[in-house]
């Protein structure tokens, strides 16, 4: 059994898709209607992963591997030498840190929101995230990436997060260290390839 990708475009599992496509890996994809919880071919998709979200790799011996801190590590060891995550111990430690701080302190902020775009619980999930965004916009200062001259697999996930912002009426002109780097990362061309095939542009 080949390894296989369930994923949504736009959801979070857009930055596995992104990192295994910019490593040329090859691996099937399957979408999943997190509404119906279906995928693209009909199957239940709570039957291949009782969590019910994506992203999630089924691996070669029908095994489950799911969220993200997981699965992008995974990816790029897949294909070591393309660089998208560091091989020392320091390096690999920051790219741990970060993957943290973006799944726990961003990626989990929007859920009031995309919940009920206009509760008080939104408001305050949107203050939360610009104060969390205002200290990537400092940290990225002098940088062309989170961890300095090189794209990695965090990079791959924070910009799918700041796809969201518009959607969650979060303003990135607030950030123009962000703003930037968001627009780079949308024209770099392993990640303008990976938009077209979701069909997203």
């Amino acid at each position: 059994m080949a390894p296989k990708l369930f994923y949504t475009p736009t959801s979070c599992g857009a930055a596995s898709f992104i990192v295994a496509h910019a490593l040329g890996l090859g691996i099937p994809c399957e979408t999943v209607d997190l509404k119906t919880h279906k995928t693209d071919r009909g199957a239940d998709y709570t039957a291949i992963n009782p969590k019910g979200y994506v992203p999630a790799i089924e691996l070669d011996d029908g095994s489950l591997l799911t969220e993200n801190v997981a699965l992008l590590p995974f990816l790029a060891r897949q294909k070591p030498e393309a660089g998208l995550a560091p091989h020392d111990d320091l390096g690999w430690a920051r790219l741990m840190e970060w993957l943290g701080y973006i799944t726990t302190e961003l990626h989990k902020s929007f859920g009031p929101i995309f919940h009920d775009k206009d509760s008080e619980a939104s408001a305050e999930a949107r203050a939360n995230i610009e104060k969390r965004l205002g200290f990537v916009d400092h940290a990225l200062d002098g940088k062309n990436f989170l961890l300095g001259a090189r794209f990695s697999i965090a990079d791959a996930y924070l910009f799918v997060m700041l796809t969201w912002c518009p959607k969650a009426d979060i303003d990135l002109t607030k950030f123009p260290t962000l703003n930037a780097y968001r627009d780079k990362l949308a024209n770099r061309p392993s990640v303008k390839a990976a938009m077209q095939a979701e069909g997203l542009i």
